[in-house]
C-alpha cells in the first residue's frame, strides 16, 4: 500500500488508479472493515489525526478530482463529501524520497511523464498536507 503524500497531479495513469484503490482500501481499513492491512504503516498518520475518516474522505477528493480533471470515471459515491478539512504535517524529507521514487517507476511506465516531471526539484504535496522540516518518515519501507 502507497498513500502518497506528494499531490495526485505527478502520478501517471496507472499510479493514480492504484492510489485510488489502496485509499479506498485504507478507508476499509479505519472503518474497521477488513482483516488485513489493520497495522500498515502509512494508515498511521490517518489513525492519528484528530478524526481519520473525514482525513481519508478529504485525501479521496483531491485523488478524484485529479482523476476528473484527466477524465476518468472515479466513482464519486465512494467518498462521504461531508469531511472537515484538516491539515496533516508531512516531512520535506518523505516529499524528497517520494518524489525520488516516482520518478523511478515514471522512468520505466511513462517516460513522456517522468521527462515533464524530472525538471520540478520538488514536488507539491498532496493538498492535505502541510510541508514541515524533517527526514523521511518512520513509517516508510526504504
Amino acid at each position: 500500500m502507497r498513500l502518497w503524500s506528494i499531490h495526485p497531479k505527478y502520478l501517471d495513469a496507472k499510479g493514480l488508479v492504484a492510489l485510488w484503490r489502496e485509499a479506498l482500501l485504507a478507508k476499509k481499513v479505519l472503518r474497521g472493515r477488513t482483516k488485513g492491512y489493520k497495522h500498515h504503516p502509512q494508515l498511521n498518520r490517518f489513525k492519528n489525526s484528530p478524526n481519520p475518516l473525514h482525513c481519508i474522505n478529504q485525501y479521496l477528493s483531491a485523488v478524484y478530482h485529479e482523476a476528473v480533471s484527466r477524465n476518468y470515471a472515479f466513482d464519486k459515491r465512494k467518498i462521504n463529501w461531508k469531511f472537515v478539512p484538516l491539515k496533516l504535517k508531512v516531512t520535506k524529507g518523505q516529499v524528497a524520497y517520494e518524489r525520488t521514487h516516482l520518478l523511478k517507476k515514471l522512468n520505466l511506465r511513462d517516460p513522456l511523464r517522468y521527462k515533464e516531471f524530472k525538471k520540478e526539484i520538488t514536488f507539491k504535496p498532496h493538498p492535505m498536507f502541510r510541508v514541515v522540516k524533517g527526514g523521511i518518515e518512520e513509517w516508510e519501507v526504504r
